[in-house]
């Protein structure tokens, strides 16, 4: 019988400072050639993102509903190396690069096995609900750098 916890979705988890986000992809993230439409890596990587800040302990949800503001993307590179297709597992590895007063830079990679398929620059900052940046709490800074300053010490 399956338990309460069993039943709650899939988060990724941390290897490190990286966030490992499995993805599988199906047939609605598929185009008419049979591969994943273009867009789809975004939303794979807007998923591990989210997760990947829930898990570091961001609680986007709490700052949204008491009118602090939210995450908005303000930065994206992509680039579209290999195509994935109808069932592949895929993994979406985020790293955080760099962290300011009010955005956070994230490299972000999906990959299928050790191949990469698609890999993303992205910065997102903290918007008030003016919709203009605003500094990141204190305990979010804290939490980033964190993750920022262990990677520096395994390179």
């Amino acid at each position: 019988m399956a338990t309460p916890q069993q039943d709650q979705p899939v988060e990724g988890r941390f290897d490190g400072i990286e966030h490992r986000f499995p993805v599988r992809v199906y047939f609605e993230d598929t185009d008419l050639s049979g591969v994943v439409y273009h867009a789809n890596y975004l939303r794979y990587m807007e998923r591990a993102r989210s997760d990947m800040l829930r898990l570091a302990g961001i609680d986007q949800r709490a700052v949204q509903e008491a009118g602090e503001g939210a995450y908005a993307v303000s930065s994206l590179a992509i680039r579209y190396r290999r195509p994935a297709r109808l069932d592949d597992a895929l993994i979406v590895l985020t790293r955080l690069r760099q962290v300011r007063a009010a955005s956070v830079d994230i490299h972000q990679r999906v990959m299928r096995g050790a191949e990469i398929l698609t890999e993303a620059e992205v910065t997102a900052a903290l918007v008030g609900v003016s919709g203009k940046p605003k500094r990141q709490p204190k305990e979010w800074l804290e939490a980033f750098q964190r993750l920022v300053d262990q990677g520096d010490q395994e390179e």
